[in-house]
């Protein structure tokens, strides 16, 4: 069971590369947790929005096989 996590921005920079199929995780928090030690990513999860399926989602919110995450910083710009 799997799912598809986006990167944007910094993250994706950070990860070098813009998405991965991981493991399905017990819950996004604990997903971002996990990826945040593993590509060094700076920025904490209070500083994202996150998404599943398409639709801004709560840290809290279930995700289920084949569900796409998306997490998203902070956007800067002119």
């Amino acid at each position: 069971m799997s799912i598809t996590v986006l990167y944007f921005a910094s993250l994706r920079d950070a990860a070098g590369r813009d998405s991965e199929q991981l493991p399905l995780p017990a819950s996004l928090r604990g997903l971002y947790d996990e990826l945040r030690a593993r590509h060094g990513f700076s920025l904490p999860a209070e500083r994202l929005r996150v998404a599943v399926d398409g639709s801004f989602a709560a840290w809290d919110s279930p995700v289920h096989e084949g569900s796409e995450v998306a997490f998203i910083p902070p956007v800067s710009g002119g």
